[in-house]
């Protein structure tokens, strides 16, 4: 069954201790943290101390995605502090083939992601290097924005790649996913849905996640 990773990103940070329960109850499979540093997005929001304090309080796999400049500088503060998958941009990087080496060999998974006009050609030859392929279906940088359609095409695409490789490469999505698209992206092959605003927002976090998966 498909897994649903609530990002952090759409939570009460006042309260994130109490949120990031409340989401394990609910039946959340991953946690997503999405770290931005202001200069690869215009947003600025979290850091390896974040990832600590989360790791502190849950055992729900925390999903980190670092949307920053140079991420080779920081993988290891983030595997130290708890990751247990690291996702890097295919666009912030010059070797992809050693930045997934360098996160395997501190134990954990390596993901790459793409940004909504970058083609999963950029990305295709190194599906055995990475453990799940992220696409962005919003312009990185902000939470709550619209979802764009055509990521439905880019999920076919990329599961066809995979397939005909022969890699256990799973399909994650994020951005603006919501009840109305997730019937789609299943459909096209997403194994797991990054959803912020739609879970943390819902007054039913547990029938909301039931819903994205079913």
């Amino acid at each position: 069954m498909i897994k649903i990773a609530p990002s952090i990103l759409a939570s009460d940070y006042l309260n994130l201790a109490a949120e990031i329960r409340r989401a394990e109850d609910s039946g959340a499979d991953w946690l997503h943290v999405d770290i931005m540093d202001g200069v690869f997005v215009p947003n600025i929001t979290f850091g390896p101390g974040l990832v600590q304090a989360i790791r502190s309080i849950t055992k729900c796999f925390i999903d980190v995605h670092l949307m920053i400049v140079n991420p080779e500088k920081h993988i290891k503060a983030f595997s130290d502090a708890g990751a247990d998958n690291i996702t890097i941009h295919a666009e912030a990087v010059d070797s992809l083939s050693l930045t997934a080496e360098t996160i395997r060999a501190l134990g954990k998974t390596a993901g790459v992601s793409i940004n909504p006009g970058t083609p999963v050609e950029k990305i295709a030859g190194y599906l055995d290097k990475f453990e799940l392929v992220l696409l962005m279906s919003v312009n990185p940088g902000f939470g709550g924005q619209d979802f764009m359609v055509s990521t439905i095409d880019k999920v076919k695409e990329l599961k066809k790649r995979i397939l005909a490789s022969g890699s256990k490469t799973l399909i994650e999505v994020d951005g603006g996913i919501n009840e109305k698209n997730a019937a789609a992206l299943r459909e096209a092959g997403a194994d797991v849905l990054v959803a912020g605003s739609a879970v943390f927002k819902s007054s039913n976090m547990a029938q909301t996640i039931i819903r994205l998966k079913t």
